[in-house]
């Protein structure tokens, strides 16, 4: 079935509809990506929870209005995904914040993520 479908968006790259060789080309660009979930069962088949976990962010920062500059975004971008990362792990993000804000200011390099509560 999978070779049926890559021999039509093959056939389909020349079609004479330009949505249909757009789509087509789009589908052979990501071909890889579309199945690697074939090799690696553990891996969700939808990003569902990622975009779950995000849209809070994303509607408070409607709310906001967004930043003002593009290191604001940055900024706001990078906190988000670490609260979500600590989130996650079941891990309180302030203390490793405090940590990386303290090593920063001494010119070290930040510390790694905080592993998974136990």
């Amino acid at each position: 079935m999978l070779n049926a479908l890559l021999d039509e968006c093959l056939r389909q790259v020349n079609a004479p509809h330009e949505k249909m060789r757009a789509l087509a080309r789009e589908l052979l660009n990501d071909w890889d990506t579309f199945w690697v979930v074939l090799d690696h069962p553990e891996l969700p088949l939808t990003n569902n929870e990622a975009e779950r976990a995000l849209r809070h962010w994303v509607i408070a920062r409607c709310i906001g209005m967004g930043t003002r500059t593009a290191q604001g975004t940055r900024a706001f971008a990078h906190l988000t995904s670490l609260i979500e990362a600590c989130r996650q792990r079941a891990v309180s993000p302030w203390p490793f914040l405090t940590e990386v804000i303290r090593q920063r200011r001494q010119g070290l390099q930040a510390p790694p993520l905080p592993l998974p509560a136990i």
